[in-house]
């Protein structure tokens, strides 16, 4: 082969290869029925609890500025204890918008949240990765950077979050800096925010001044932050200081107590329920006395724990009955809601992990969940993210997706002709309504082997996880970058310089502690 043919082969493979591209599915719209165990009253009487917690038991905020403005609305504060009226938790809650939209860099990937409307985002803050060749190691920032591109690749995905590994090679003090700059340049897609102090949620707004302009943040959601509560009742000054700042911005934030049913909670459904809703009501209140209506997300983290070990478990069945009674609550206050998706506890990615994520996955979707969280990744009760169930995850989501979407009707008068057409004894797969309808009308997944024994042992006999691997590495390679403006990622790689100068580098991996 000539240097001129071989150049020309090379230019082709290169043109082929960025030809590659892949749509965001946009919001998901629900259209199946929703699953819903509580009657009437026994959702008023989960409301009626978790308002006498509030109002006779009270709530801890370790925060002397949360303190002060709880004292200015009229709350009753006994050292850092607040005692909250229901009738003041019902007016401010009243004020949440119970759906809104979240913005994109790229508008055709702006998405809806609440009311009919689910989006999927992957999973975040695994302090170990499963990487390309199924090793369990530290994360490095490329993980990250690489977990981002993935998410921008995967259709099911609305989001690249945040920190979906922590980047150890970077020190502690600057690393929401490249969270932040990771998600903003591997994709175009909605994003979250870091919240681990006050200061690292203002350099996140100031990032998000840089990508969208200052004035827009005023009026449009960009970017989501989480607060977790400690269960029980207790709200610390860390994760109120980040709320401030989101919920200042007009930034809607996840308000989500950390539940370990039966450690932090009672050991039964329906009191961890109330408890747990109580707990939401007094960070969603908050939100409103920072900022009447400010976007906010009625928010937690479910596990259940093992009686004999102490430890957490995903994917049983009191999880998928807390995530529908959670689901009638926040639309009884007419909130958004989120919940967390794929969970696997087992330390493989196998078929415990499979099961458990499985399972999770059906349940959110049929308790309505709006913001669906941790959904690709998460295993080991979120130790690790996975590259192989990653990608796996995802097209579950994906599956997920076309089943709450419903039924179609659209082409049944055709189909109902081609039954005539075909008679008794025929077949449908040269009809003129089959060749018109092949590509949607069965979900045909990559990523599952359906061919026959003799078919998967001369493809290789690849289990799940050697698919995974494969088809990640695949899409890496095909990944194309959503370029951001020249002038806005100097911008960008200018503040974070800045800030870095100014913030004391804490520890990061290989360096002196």
């Amino acid at each position: 082969m000539t240097s001129k043919s071989a150049r020309r082969g090379r230019e082709a493979r290169r043109s082929n290869r960025l030809e590659v591209k892949i749509e965001m599915l946009p919001t998901l719209k629900r259209g199946i029925p929703l699953t819903e165990p509580m009657s009437e009253g026994q959702i008023r009487q989960i409301d009626n609890a978790s308002l006498s917690i509030l109002e006779e038991v009270g709530v801890e905020f370790h925060d002397a500025i949360a303190l002060e403005h709880w004292k200015k609305v009229g709350a009753t504060v006994k050292g850092e204890r607040v005692y909250l009226d229901r009738n003041l938790i019902k007016e401010l809650i009243s004020t949440i918008p119970e759906t809104f939209t979240m913005h994109a860099r790229n508008p055709v990937n702006t998405v809806e949240i609440g009311g009919k409307h689910s989006i999927f985002v992957p999973m975040t803050g695994a302090p170990f990765v499963c990487d390309l060749e199924n090793k369990r190691r530290w994360p490095t920032i490329k993980d990250l950077n690489d977990f981002h591109k993935l998410a921008h690749m995967m259709p099911a995905l609305h989001s690249s979050a945040h920190h979906i590994v922590e980047p150890m090679d970077l020190p502690i003090s600057h690393r929401h800096l490249h969270i932040t700059y990771s998600s903003m340049k591997h994709s175009d897609k909605t994003f979250m925010g870091m919240t681990s102090s006050g200061k690292n949620a203002e350099d996140v707004m100031d990032m998000c001044k840089i990508l969208y302009g200052k004035e827009y943040l005023e009026s449009h959601p960009v970017v989501t932050g989480n607060i977790n509560g400690n269960s029980p009742l207790v709200w610390d000054e860390t994760m109120l200081s980040a709320l401030r700042v989101f919920s200042a911005h007009n930034q809607p934030v996840l308000c989500s107590p950390f539940v370990l049913g039966g450690a932090n909670t009672p050991a039964s459904v329906a009191p961890t329920v109330a408890q747990l809703n109580a707990e939401a009501l007094s960070a969603l209140a908050y939100t409103q006395v920072i900022r009447k209506g400010a976007p906010a997300i009625y928010g937690h983290y479910l596990a259940t724990v093992s009686m004999q070990s102490g430890s957490p478990m995903a994917g049983t069945p009191e999880i998928s009955l807390m995530n529908f009674m959670i689901g009638q609550m926040a639309r009884y206050y007419k909130i958004p809601w989120r919940t967390s998706n794929t969970l696997g506890g087992s330390k493989l990615f196998d078929a415990q992990s499979g099961y458990e994520s499985a399972t999770t996955l059906m349940s959110v979707l049929m308790a309505g969940a709006n913001y669906i969280w941790h959904s690709a990744g998460w295993n080991e009760a979120g130790m690790h993210c996975s590259m192989a169930k990653f990608v796996v995850d995802s097209e579950q989501c994906e599956m997920g997706y076309r089943m709450a979407e419903g039924i179609r009707w659209d082409d049944f008068d055709e189909a109902m002709e081609a039954v005539r057409d075909v008679g008794p004894a025929g077949h449908y797969l040269g009809h003129e309504h089959t060749m018109a309808n092949f590509e949607r009308a069965f979900f045909m997944p990559k990523l599952f082997d359906n061919n026959s024994i003799e078919q998967w042992e001369a493809d290789g006999s690849k289990d799940t996880i050697q698919r995974g691997l494969e088809y990640a590495r695949k899409t890496l390679n095909d990944y194309q970058e959503p370029k951001l403006d020249e002038a806005i990622n100097d911008e960008l790689l200018d503040y974070i310089g800045r800030r870095e100068a100014t913030i004391p580098a804490m520890d990061a991996l290989n360096q002196e502690y």
